[in-house]
């Protein structure tokens, strides 16, 4: 098994996701025992990218439900084509057929709206199954879930009940807005992401952003790394360290002095109070002191 997770590392490694034993392992596990991978962790730290890799070590197709507060049962699993039922019952108005053909007709496959849930059951093969941000959703839509995660099936009144042929993989992730129920918790297998280390942010920035000097990706790397440990409104993750990178790189910089920090600064911070925060920082002590300070927080 110890093989088995080595391979799967090295795999989401091709796939330009640097990651450690802990998550692959747990990605592992999650693909082995069938069960759901809840993923939480600070915004910006990889948790959507999991899936996303998965798919691309499975060769396979990824599904992504994008959760919202207010998203319902039917937004999330099926719906009916409503304008195709009107023109065909309009189209088949003298035609003899009885009430109970006619509603046959109208609620049946052709007539039937595929939503990321009813796509991810009904697949010919093996999918994976993103549900993003699920702590963004009702509780009511949450308890809905259960059904879909438990039994890999899922219910339509005028069809009747759904299985999963291919059980597809699933990737929950939550920024914690609002707690997830016991009952959501029990059915998943857990992994928390946390801000990655300096050593491994300058290794994601070096795989993600191939173009740049590997002196500047130490430098960006230990720059955020630093701004991070600030009372900030929104913390900057990883992408946006890889947004810094790239535009670096786009702006030909060899290195990080004070004015190429503070007229980027819109590339890592994204609240206007942080910016004056660490604008403040770089004046009054340099970017080179920053860069250095974040070196030593390893």
């Amino acid at each position: 098994m110890n093989e088995a997770i080595a391979r799967l590392q090295q795999a989401m490694a091709s796939q330009g996701y640097i990651t450690d034993r802990a998550t692959a392992t747990a990605a592992y596990l999650a693909m082995t025992l069938h069960k759901p991978l809840l993923v939480e962790g600070p915004p910006g730290v990889g948790k959507t990218e999991i899936a996303k890799v998965l798919a691309g070590v499975l060769d396979t197709e990824l599904i992504r439900l994008q959760c919202y507060e207010g998203l319902d049962a039917s937004t999330a699993l099926y719906e009916w084509n409503y304008p195709k039922q009107l023109l065909h019952i309009k189209l088949g108005e003298g035609a003899g057929h009885s009430l109970g053909e006619r509603e046959a007709q109208i609620f049946s496959e052709p007539f039937l709206l595929e939503r990321p849930l009813l796509r991810a059951i009904r697949a010919s093969r093996q999918t994976v199954l993103l549900i993003d941000e699920v702590d963004r959703s009702d509780e009511e839509f949450e308890a809905f879930l259960l059904e879909v995660l438990s039994e890999h099936q899922v219910t339509i009144p005028e069809i009747g009940t759904v299985r999963a042929t291919y059980e597809p993989c699933v990737v929950l992730t939550s920024n914690r807005t609002r707690e997830l129920s016991e009952a959501l918790r029990r059915r998943c297998l857990y992994l928390w992401i946390d801000y990655p280390t300096l050593e491994k942010e300058v290794e994601i920035v070096r795989a993600k952003v191939p173009a740049i000097d590997t002196k500047l990706a130490a430098s960006v790397a230990a720059f955020v790394q630093a701004v991070r440990r600030h009372r900030l409104m929104k913390t900057p993750g990883v992408a946006e360290t890889l947004d810094w990178a790239h535009a670096l790189v786009a702006l030909g910089t060899d290195a990080i002095d004070d004015d190429t920090a503070s007229e980027t600064l819109g590339c890592v911070l994204k609240d206007e109070a942080d910016i004056r925060q660490i604008r403040a920082e770089v004046a009054s002590r340099g970017a080179a002191a920053v860069v250095a300070a974040g070196e030593s927080t390893e």
